[in-house]
């Protein structure tokens, strides 16, 4: 096999960026694939020589226009698609980390086709389609606090 062809099949490492403020977790409406149209956490590959927390923050930045502060790796998911013959579609390897909002209004980049903070209990009932894991890691990063959730309202909330 070619090195760029085992090189291609390399499977990627990617960080999603949990951000929750006042009650609402921010997510972003993908616009590509995989998961094209579904809501999930903003985020990316990571660059070569890249922090993971440093590639969090900058994908957070560069899909909403949010700065944040990286505290701590929640978890990692492994994601393995295949296409219709089943050969392997995607691989990717994506750490969730914990972010603290500093500053910065949430505005949808042109890679993403939607940006809100919803409410916290909205993504745990699931009552808007999202990318698998997306209320765990929410559970994951809510820890004790997820006892409080149903006292708790957000800001906006986009329309399943």
């Amino acid at each position: 096999m070619a090195k760029g062809a085992e090189q291609a099949r390399q499977p990627k490492i990617g960080v999603l960026a949990v951000t929750i403020r006042e009650g609402s977790v921010l997510l972003a409406r993908r616009r590509n694939e995989p998961d094209a149209g579904l809501w999930g956490y903003p985020g990316g590959h990571l660059e070569w020589g890249e922090s993971l927390k440093a590639a969090a923050c900058r994908e957070l930045f560069e899909e909403t226009g949010v700065t944040a502060r990286a505290n701590e790796i929640l978890t990692q998911i492994e994601v393995i698609e295949p296409d219709a013959d089943g050969t392997v579609a995607f691989h990717y390897l994506l750490v969730a980390i914990l972010c603290h909002y500093e500053t910065g209004e949430a505005l949808a980049a042109d890679d993403v086709l939607d940006v809100a903070w919803v409410p916290v209990k909205r993504v745990l009932d699931r009552a808007l389609p999202t990318s698998a894991d997306v209320d765990s890691v929410l559970r994951l990063a809510l820890g004790d606090e997820i006892d409080m959730v149903d006292d708790v309202q957000g800001e906006s909330a986009p329309e399943a």
